[in-house]
């Protein structure tokens, strides 16, 4: 049972994980004010998205639903397409290329097109790694790097990448 509060525990990756686990899940949403504070004696959780007010619960709510159900194996097609999103991995996630090739003279990236499935996963994890360190790097100070990672960390720090 899990009330949404601003004055919560932040909702995050994890948390989505476990709840995943869970076969029943009761969200209370507080309106305005908030609640009664005996309420508090039947929660599990108390939730918060974030650092700011909403004037209820609901869309928290439906957040953390929508974060919660796509973990639950068969809601979305491909199994493991989640575990490579941002923060499941802990990195937040490498850019994404669609059709065409060329699209107004921007170019997906060659070794995206070659076929080599390592240099793709490189490729990946040193875009995942320089985007997590250019736009969220107190995510890396959680993350325990892997020899290759602090490798590649340390030539994107040293080429100001």
């Amino acid at each position: 049972m899990i009330l949404l509060d601003p004055a919560g525990k932040k909702f995050d990756q994890s948390y989505a994980e476990d709840l995943a686990q869970e076969e029943e899940l009761i969200f209370i949403c507080g309106h305005y004010e908030g609640y009664d504070e005996r309420i508090k004696a039947l929660v599990t959780d108390e939730i918060s998205l974030g650092d700011y007010v909403l004037t209820g619960g609901e869309l928290a709510a439906m957040t953390m639903i929508d974060a919660t159900v796509r973990l639950i194996p068969e809601v979305i097609g491909k199994e493991a397409s989640h575990q490579d999103d941002s923060f499941s991995s802990g990195l937040l996630e490498y850019p994404q290329y669609t059709r065409p090739y060329d699209y107004r003279g921007m170019l997906v990236p060659d070794v995206l097109m070659s076929g080599h499935h390592e240099n793709i996963r490189q490729w990946r994890l040193y875009e995942s790694l320089k985007k997590t360190y250019k736009r969220r790097p107190d995510l890396l100070e959680e993350y325990e790097l892997t020899a290759e990672e602090e490798k590649m960390l340390a030539e994107i720090k040293e080429n100001n990448d």
